[in-house]
C-alpha cells in the first residue's frame, strides 16, 4: 500500500543531510510538504529541496539558539500556513573525554543538550498548541540506541542527552493523545553519515560492524519508511513508543 501524506506540512530537523535528508526523501515520494531545516549549508539544503517532487522550502536555524527556534517555528508556519508533522531528527555529538578541562567538558554538555534535548523539548512546546488548533498532530523524535544502552566516556553527554528524548515523548503521548496529538520515538544505532563516520574514525570501522547482527551498516534511507508510516497515522495506537533502528546492536 502506498502511503499518502499529500497537504501534510511536515518539519524536519536536520533534513539537509545524513538521516534527515533521508527521511526527507522518504516524506517526499509520500508527496508531503516539506519545511527543511539546516544549519549552516544552505546550498545542500536547497539542492536537496530541488531534487524532490513538489513544493519544499528550506529555512535555517542554530538549534542551540533560542531565539532561532521560535524564529524557525514562526517562519514554517507563516510561509507554509501549518505544520502538520514534526520531525526532531538534528543533533550532535561531541567527543568529550574526562581527561578534557573541566570548562570545556561543561561547555560540551551544555551545547550538546542544547541541541539534542533542549531544541527538542521547545519545538514540541511550540508546536502543540498550534496541533490542538488544528485539530492534531504527530511528533516523531530521533534519539538513540545510546539512551538505553550508554555511550562511550567521551560521549557521556551524547548518552544522556539522547536518554531524556523517550521521557518527553511518552509524557507527550500520554497527556496530549486526547487532542488528537501523537509522539513517537525513533533510536537508531550506528547510521552511516557524516556524525557517525566521525565516531568510526576514532574507533575503526570494524567497532560499528562487529557490533551489529547485519552484514552492513544502517543507511539513512532504512529510517525514512518508518517516519513515513508514523506520520500517516497508520500506526497512532503505537503512541508513545520507542522503535529501535540499529541492526539488532541493541535488543529491549
Amino acid at each position: 500500500m502506498k502511503i499518502s501524506l499529500k497537504g501534510k506540512v511536515v518539519l524536519v530537523t536536520g533534513g539537509s543531510r545524513g538521516i534527515g535528508e533521508g527521511i526527507c526523501r522518504s516524506l517526499a515520494e509520500a508527496e508531503a510538504t516539506l519545511a527543511i531545516h539546516f544549519n549552516s549549508n544552505a546550498s545542500k539544503a536547497q539542492a536537496l529541496a530541488d531534487s524532490l517532487e513538489g513544493k519544499h522550502v528550506c529555512f535555517q536555524a542554530d538549534l542551540g539558539n533560542t531565539e532561532d527556534l521560535k524564529n524557525l517555528y514562526e517562519q514554517v508556519i507563516s510561509e507554509l500556513g501549518r505544520i502538520d508533522v514534526l520531525v526532531n531528527n538534528a543533533g550532535i555529538a561531541i567527543s568529550s573525554d574526562l581527561e578534557v578541562d573541566l570548562n570545556d567538558w561543561v561547555a560540551d554538555w551544555d551545547n550538546t543538550f542544547a541541541v539534542n534535548t533542549r531544541a527538542q523539548a521547545l519545538l514540541c512546546k511550540l508546536c502543540i498548541p498550534q496541533f490542538k488548533e488544528i485539530g492534531g498532530g504527530r511528533i516523531i523524535n530521533i534519539s538513540s540506541r545510546a539512551a538505553f544502552r550508554g555511550d562511550t566516556l567521551d560521549y557521556l553527554a551524547y548518552g544522556a542527552s539522547k536518554g531524556a528524548i523517550p521521557a518527553l515523548t511518552r509524557s507527550i503521548a500520554r497527556y496530549c493523545g486526547k487532542d488528537n496529538i501523537k509522539a513517537f520515538n525513533i533510536a537508531p544505532g550506528f547510521v552511516r553519515t557524516d556524525m557517525a563516520q566521525d565516531f568510526m574514525d576514532q574507533y575503526g570501522e570494524a567497532y560499528a560492524l562487529d557490533d551489529i547482527a547485519l552484514n552492513q551498516l544502517t543507511e539513512p534511507k532504512d529510517l525514512g519508511p518508518m517516519v513515513t508510516l508514523l506520520a500517516s497515522g497508520l500506526a497512532d495506537h503505537a503512541t508513545g513508543t520507542t522503535i529501535d533502528i540499529n541492526a539488532a546492536s541493541y535488543v529491549h
